[in-house]
């Protein structure tokens, strides 16, 4: 198979876009007449690649589904970015704005063009004004990170995407490993300036194949297209579970239903799930929301939720302000991570900004008490206009052994302080700290969840900080 890291602007049009569908936006690009060795550099690159340009833009097909699509071409000049570069790109996403279509950059570029300087480093300001511009259209701004991928352009267009994917291997970083060499005399470290090394960093949502782009994208873009919703029926609540110790020890159980089971598989793309706060959208009635949850599975392993974490639940946030799409978190974790990375990576400052910008979210939001819910791992996902438990679930400022531990300098009395406490779901139901109860355990209880999800979505459609903020005892 071809290497996919090095393919041009032709084979990434073929590779990604439904067959027959791509049109050219690309009009002669104006170089200026320049009879300099770049000049005929610039020549020389035309000859090589068959483009006129380190760009290439246009819109096409998608699994169905129209989109803008900005292409470097990293065989014409590194695919650094110049003038007439930097200008076509804009060209591309101020296009897509007006026609109210998301884009896709394909970046590949060793970032600006050096020979034309300051006035081709500035084209990044350029670019990235038109990018923002199009994200506050509420239009989606994807972007797949080719090898190599450096300097200004890895620096702006190619770092604002609400989503980022990245090719296998590919060398992804600001600073080029050979200007680094050339000016401390050494090589960069190995494995820093790669796709896999920004993933396991949360830098980039997926590493894939650009052979698989096409699939994934189609999968995305459908989710975010409007589509007919149809009226939600009404669901009773179920009863909640009355002992708080019970249902303590019923959400440490192995195989209850988690994060993954509530996620429809047929409507859901899960843009970040290789961690324990994952990232996705998924269809809820008709209603694509954007997916905030806590996997209990990575979690049990020993993968504790980080500062890292929160950063991702915060930007899933975001994009979901952009897009204008409602929110759903799903709380279900033993406690945040305890250590000194933890502590260094400024832990409480993200529990305080995730719990902060989820109350001033300007989209419909619901959040979904799975199981545990203990500390400020749980309280950052939890404010939300509607609030749905499960019927064993629970909400604490420790878990009832950490509780036990302040109060009885021993765990023997954590059965006691649960109760004690009222953290299990029947007394959050009864003092109006959630709004809803669903036996997910129950036979069909994770698609009743979903219904609940759904109808709540429906039916409120404005946000409310007065309900985000509300306290136990409060006018619902």
């Amino acid at each position: 198979m071809t290497d996919q890291r090095h393919v041009d602007t032709r084979t990434v049009v073929d590779l990604v876009v439904d067959r027959g569908t791509w049109q050219s936006w690309d009009g002669p690009a104006d170089p200026g007449s320049d009879e300099s060795d770049y000049g005929a550099a610039r020549d020389r690159a035309r000859d090589r690649t068959g483009v006129d340009e380190s760009v290439v833009t246009g819109c096409g097909l998608i699994g169905g589904h129209r989109v803008a699509m900005v292409i470097s071409e990293f065989g014409f000049l590194g695919g650094s970015i110049g003038r007439a570069a930097g200008q076509r790109v804009v060209a591309a996403v101020e296009r897509a704005t007006r026609e109210r279509i998301a884009v896709l950059a394909l970046p590949s570029s060793g970032g600006t063009r050096m020979q034309e300087g300051t006035p081709a480093f500035l084209q990044m300001v350029a670019i990235t004004g038109a990018v923002n511009a199009h994200r506050a259209a509420g239009l989606a701004y994807l972007v797949y990170l080719r090898h190599p991928t450096t300097g200004g352009v890895f620096a702006s267009w190619g770092s604002l995407g609400h989503i980022t994917w990245a090719q296998p291997s590919a060398l992804v970083g600001f600073l080029g490993p050979r200007v680094y060499e050339g000016l401390y005399g050494e090589p960069f470290p190995a494995e820093v300036q790669t796709s896999e090394n920004l993933l396991a960093h949360g830098l980039v949502d997926a590493v894939f194949g650009l052979d698989r782009l096409g699939s994934h994208a189609g999968r995305l873009l459908a989710l975010l297209a409007p589509v007919a919703v149809e009226p939600v029926s009404a669901l009773p609540d179920d009863p909640p579970m009355s002992d708080a110790w019970s249902a303590v020890v019923a959400t440490r159980s192995p195989g209850r239903p988690g994060l993954a089971e509530v996620l429809d598989p047929d409507h859901s793309v899960v843009l970040r799930g290789d961690a324990p706060i994952w990232l996705a959208l998924s269809r809820f009635g008709g209603r694509t929301a954007v997916v905030v949850g806590q996997d209990r599975v990575r979690q049990a392993a020993g993968q504790l939720i980080g500062p890292a974490d929160l950063r991702v639940a915060r930007r899933g946030m975001a994009m979901a302000a952009d897009l204008r799409l409602p929110v759903v978190t799903i709380i279900d974790t033993p406690g945040a991570e305890l250590s000194v990375d933890a502590e260094q990576g400024g832990l409480s400052g993200e529990i305080a900004r995730c719990t902060s910008e989820l109350v001033q979210l300007t989209v419909p939001t619901v959040s979904v008490l799975l199981g545990q819910g203990a500390g400020g791992a749980a309280l950052a996902l939890f404010p939300a206009d509607t609030r749905i438990a499960a019927a064993d679930a629970w909400l604490s400022p420790l878990p009832p052994e950490g509780a036990s531990v302040i109060v009885h300098h021993d765990t023997v009395h954590a059965a006691e302080l649960a109760d004690h406490q009222g953290i299990a779901a029947a007394a959050l139901s009864a003092n109006g700290t959630v709004d809803r109860i669903v036996d997910v355990t129950a036979d069909s209880g994770v698609r009743a969840l979903r219904s609940v999800v759904a109808e709540e979505l429906a039916t409120r459609t404005r946000p409310s900080m007065r309900r985000r903020t509300r306290t136990p005892g409060a006018d619902r």
